[in-house]
Parts: structure tokens; C-alpha cells; sequence
């Protein structure tokens, strides 16, 4: 036998995490979601492993200002179950993009992460806030170049 080529996998001492900041006014939902959900991953990294979480921390602002096309604010619902019978709650989008804007962008990244034990320590790094403000100024975010995701 020849050489034989190592396969690398970082190791999670060895990852650096940066802080990225998604201006999410006036661009579509989950546009905005699934390149959150890819920086969050670590898709990114040349040293990208499926099974480790090498991505960044995402800071999304204005979530309030997201755009949904295609009518989905009236015909797409959010659904809660209590867990008994006859519990099962139905809230449309345009009230929680109204009410609760926060919950909306944050399922919508959840939605596009691992289903697992990976998924929710990624989910972990994911800040969304409803308005331009965020208390993450002491981790000197860098602005997430957003002119490549279509707008609404």
C-alpha cells in the first residue's frame, strides 16, 4: 500500500467562532433563515464537518421588518400542541410577524437545522431581535454582507 491520506476533523478547541450581524429589514424570510441557518453551521468553513459545530454566533436584527411573499401571512400558520386532547393551537403569521416577530425568524432557522443533539447546541448561538438594537456590542460583531440574498 501507498500513502495513505488522513482524513482531517477539527477538533472544537481548534474552531474560532466569529459574531456576524444579520440586518434582516426587507429581505424574505427564509432567505434570511437559510443563510442563518448555513453560517450557524459552519457550511462556510473549509474545515466544515457535518458532525461538529464549527459555525459562527448570529445576531439577526429588525425581525420585525421581515417580508413574507406569496400571501403566506395569511395562509401559513405556526401550530402549538398542549398535549391533551383537542389542544392544538394554530397562530397565522401575520400575527406572530405582528406579535411576536422574534418567535417567527427563530423557527424558521430551527426549522433548517439538525433535528438532534448538534442542532440545538447550534441553536444556542442564534440571537434574534425584533428591532435594530442588540446587546452584543462588547463581541464586536462584523456586519453580514446581505446584498446577495433577494429582497422581498
Amino acid at each position: 500500500m501507498g500513502s495513505s491520506v488522513r482524513t482531517f476533523s477539527p477538533k472544537v478547541s481548534e474552531i474560532t467562532r466569529e459574531w456576524l450581524v444579520i440586518d434582516a429589514e426587507g429581505l424574505v424570510l427564509g432567505r434570511v433563515a437559510t443563510v442563518a441557518a448555513s453560517l450557524l453551521r459552519g457550511k462556510h468553513r473549509v474545515y466544515f464537518a457535518p458532525h461538529v459545530d464549527c459555525g459562527d454566533n448570529v445576531i439577526i436584527v429588525n425581525a420585525d421588518k421581515v417580508v413574507l411573499t406569496a400571501n403566506k401571512a395569511a395562509q401559513k400558520f405556526a401550530y402549538h400542541h398542549s398535549g391533551y386532547p383537542g389542544g392544538l393551537r394554530a397562530t397565522s403569521w401575520q400575527t406572530l410577524l405582528d406579535e411576536d416577530p422574534v418567535k417567527l425568524v427563530f423557527d424558521a432557522v430551527k426549522g433548517m437545522v439538525p433535528k438532534n443533539r448538534l442542532g440545538r447546541g447550534i441553536m444556542g448561538k442564534l440571537f434574534v431581535y425584533a428591532g435594530p438594537e442588540h446587546p452584543h456590542a462588547a463581541q464586536t460583531p462584523t456586519k453580514y454582507d446581505t446584498s446577495a440574498i433577494r429582497r422581498g
